[in-house]
């Protein structure tokens, strides 16, 4: 009698130890390489993230159709716009439920970030650049939380659809991902493709980040708005003008550049600035009155391309996104109109919110005076 329960209790530990190694070898640890090269091993598809940059949940709704579910918490120091972020809370009610886990400065509190136990904390290129990171960083480290660098906005062009992979692998989305950057990628090598074969004069480009008609002039030299400009064939003056990413250009050397295109970037958050108002939730009309004042300030009224109508109002928000595939759309046909007739940037538009969207939502994107 001894003997059978011994076989028995020998025959059950010997079932346990096959389903445990069953089960781990059927459980494959998902292993990634971020935007700066760094390997990061999930055990599983993530399923509690926070998010560095609280816009990214629009990016995160790219690849699935309710981003708020997994997130627990976010940064808010680049937060939704009030329209897109009133329309995601009226479809995901939980989102008013995610903690705040940083705001302004790019802060980070890591306390609150380890009391969430995400599984996943998603940062920017920004954040891997930033000195102040390294300690918040560690801290990650050493709770075991892992941390994924991916990058929407430095070099939006060259890391959009690597870092749209690396968060559809991160979350079992790799399929939506490829579709996406499959739209991406044909949209935008119409662009490159016929600018290559035309080779056209690329027309100078001045771009006023955050525009208002009491300061002049803050800029864009690389990355970012330079980016988008210089695939639609045009020269940012920027870069010549203003060491870096950024930088403030006098008016009087605007004047002495003399652009062939003047183009300003506005949103909700200048209304408080008496800036240009443009973007989600925002009417034709405010984006009128807004850009006549911008057009109107002294100096700004007397560059050539004002006055030929050669003036651009964007949404500063398509940074950030891959949804600047449509700016970039928008700016070629502006820029080179014989090239680009076919090209309908507003269709784009409808296409990128019908299909990949997790929300829809109207405004004026850009606008041109005539």
């Amino acid at each position: 009698m001894y003997f059978k329960h011994a076989r028995v209790a020998v025959l059950l530990l010997f079932s346990i130890l096959m389903s445990a190694m069953l089960a781990t070898a059927t459980r494959a640890d998902i292993t990634l390489t971020d935007i700066t090269g760094r390997n990061v091993t999930l055990p599983q598809p993530a399923q509690r993230i926070v998010l560095g940059d609280g816009r990214h949940i629009m990016v995160l709704g790219l690849l699935t159709d309710d981003p708020a579910k997994l997130v627990v918490g976010w940064r808010q120091a680049k937060a939704l716009d009030p329209a897109r972020l009133q329309a995601l809370s009226a479809k995901f009610p939980e989102l008013d439920n995610v903690a705040s886990v940083g705001a302004g400065n790019r802060q980070l509190s890591i306390e609150k970030t380890i009391a969430l136990q995400p599984d996943l904390v998603i940062l920017s290129l920004i954040d891997a650049q930033d000195p102040q990171m390294k300690v918040p960083l560690a801290q990650l480290n050493d709770a075991g939380i892992p941390v994924l660098f991916l990058d929407f906005f430095s070099h939006p062009i060259e890391n959009s659809a690597p870092s749209l992979k690396i968060l559809g692998q991160a979350i079992g989305a790799s399929d939506r991902a490829a579709t996406f950057n499959a739209f991406y990628t044909q949209h935008l090598q119409v662009i490159r493709d016929r600018i290559a074969k035309a080779d056209p004069a690329r027309p100078s480009v001045f771009v006023q980040v955050h525009a208002a008609p009491d300061s002049c002039c803050a800029t864009v030299g690389q990355g970012v708005f330079h980016d988008f400009i210089t695939e639609a064939g045009g020269h940012n003056l920027g870069d010549d003008l203003v060491p870096g990413v950024m930088g403030t250009v006098g008016l009087e050397t605007l004047i002495a550049a003399d652009p062939d295109w003047f183009v300003a970037t506005g949103g909700l958050h200048m209304a408080a600035r008496g800036g240009l108002v443009i973007g989600a939730g925002v009417d034709q009309r405010t984006v009128d009155q807004s850009f006549a004042a911008v057009l109107s300030a002294p100096g700004i009224s007397d560059l050539r391309a004002v006055q030929d109508h050669q003036a651009l109002a964007i949404w500063h928000l398509f940074n950030d996104s891959p949804m600047h595939i449509v700016l970039i759309e928008y700016l070629a046909k502006a820029f080179h109109p014989d090239l680009f007739s076919d090209l309908d940037p507003a269709a784009t538009m409808t296409e990128f919110q019908t299909r990949f969207s997790p929300i829809q939502f109207d405004g004026v994107f850009w606008s041109r005076p005539q």
